[in-house]
């Protein structure tokens, strides 16, 4: 991979011979999230590696979310990406409780997907712990979705559907920090997303584990479980920027 800045002052990579200029660009995108409370020191065991804390929106509770992308039209190419996110203090802070949360970063512990394009570049210039893996996914009610890498199972989730949430409380942009540790080096990326289409139901899904060691990581957490809220997203349009190494 090559970095460099041309004259307009914007970064750009070349990543397998392709020149992506920052911040890259996703045009069209859906989503399908599941949000679960878990045992904090169980979360902070499965992170520990980052240097991070868990937010504890609770005394003794994290939150992990759990979401399928499907990347329809973006600088990427189009492909298919599961993430087991772990929401996360930013670095000095120690924050906690529900009023608070928004404050939280996500900390990306897994994130497989079915492109290798996608595998090098978000490895390369975000630290993202990207590894290709095969996809399953079925249309239809429930919506529901099948991950497995090197042949074993790693997580399926089933998706009930949710109840419209009105345009004006999601269409304002959202600014997220996102968090990985690939190799020992703590990165953030700060990326700005802006929904549509937007429904979401308490509970609403059922997860499979397999016998991969994510499942395993999973396990750990105390899922399978009842979701605290699920949703589905129509369209996500997103951009993600350089991403910043934290010492």
């Amino acid at each position: 991979m090559s970095h460099s800045t041309p004259a307009s002052g914007s970064s750009q990579h070349t990543v397998a011979g392709t020149v992506l200029t920052m911040p890259v660009q996703i045009r069209t995108a859906d989503q399908h999230m599941a949000m679960f409370s878990v045992d904090a020191d169980a979360a902070q065991r499965m992170i520990d590696y980052s240097g991070l804390r868990v937010y504890r929106h609770r005394p003794h509770r994290a939150i992990v979310v759990l979401m399928l992308m499907r990347y329809l039209d973006g600088d990427l190419g189009p492909y298919l990406e599961y993430g087991t996110n772990v929401m996360v203090n930013r670095p000095g802070s120690q924050e906690a409780g529900l009023r608070h949360l928004s404050s939280a970063g996500a900390f990306v512990h897994h994130l497989p997907v079915d492109g290798e394009f996608t595998l090098q570049a978000g490895r390369q210039i975000w630290g993202y712990p990207k590894v290709l893996a095969d996809f399953t996914v079925r249309e239809g009610r429930p919506f529901g979705f099948e991950v497995s890498i090197d042949g074993r199972l790693a997580v399926g989730m089933d998706f009930a559907p949710g109840l419209p949430v009105p345009s004006a409380l999601t269409a304002k942009p959202q600014v997220q920090s996102t968090y990985s540790c690939l190799d020992g080096v703590l990165r953030e990326t700060e990326g700005t997303m802006r929904l549509s289409g937007v429904r979401y139901r308490p509970g609403g899904v059922r997860i499979r584990l397999g016998d991969h060691p994510y499942a395993n990581e999973l396990a750990a957490l105390g899922l399978p479980k009842r979701a605290l809220l699920s949703s589905a997203v129509r369209n996500v349009q997103m951009t993600f920027a350089d991403a910043k190494e934290i010492s």
